[in-house]
């Protein structure tokens, strides 16, 4: 997603990295260019933390990170080169109304690209993906982090699928085709079970 992002000439000097949880991808982005990034997360402990690790990287001049909805972001209209956001749409009401309060925010021409699991759709590689998400993340998590992480890897599977049967791959690039972002690209990753989407927000 990242290098995606960064293929663009010229490339973004402002970006906004939505649902940006502990910085990870604001970090990479000031990793691998010059520009300035906007986290915004609506959780303020993984905001926090992800002060801290901005903070122990010296990035702190060229990452800032904010508290704020996605549906309702506290920027003005075309403020940003570009926008990313990570594991996003299966957590808000209305993924279509969402899109289009992402879009708002990038200027004309600007870069929308998001990463998010997807469901195989190979028969084989899907029913591996069932259980590994269903079995083995639960186990997973309850060894190494107790009920509370057992509770997340039983959460996720389920998650995961019950987006794709409201908001199948063909709606969601349907919704980001509706919010403006024209030449939208879809590349299925780990066999199928995660995916990168892309886009240029149409010209006024």
């Amino acid at each position: 997603m990242v290098e995606g992002l960064l293929s663009l000439d010229p490339a973004p000097a402002r970006v906004l990295d939505v649902a940006t949880g502990t910085a990870g991808v604001a970090l990479m982005l000031t990793d691998r260019s010059d520009a300035t990034v906007t986290g915004v997360d609506i959780t303020e402990p993984m905001l926090r933390r992800g002060r801290g690790l901005v903070a122990r990287r010296g990035r702190a001049s060229r990452i800032r990170l904010v508290a704020g909805r996605a549906e309702q972001l506290p920027f003005r209209d075309h403020t940003f080169d570009a926008l990313t956001f990570t594991y996003l749409l299966r957590y808000v009401a209305d993924p279509a109304a969402t899109l289009r309060e992402l879009s708002r925010v990038v200027r004309p021409g600007g870069a929308v690209a998001s990463l998010e699991f997807l469901v195989p759709g190979n028969p084989v590689w899907r029913l591996g993906w069932e259980g590994y998400t269903r079995l083995l993340l639960p186990a997973a998590g309850l060894m190494t982090g107790g009920k509370n992480w057992a509770a997340v890897g039983r959460f996720l599977g389920p998650s995961i699928s019950a987006y794709y049967q409201r908001y199948p791959l063909a709606r969601t690039m349907h919704a980001w085709q509706s919010a403006g972002i024209e030449n939208v690209t879809v590349r299925p990753m780990s066999m199928g079970g995660g995916v990168v989407m892309w886009g240029r927000k149409a010209d006024a």
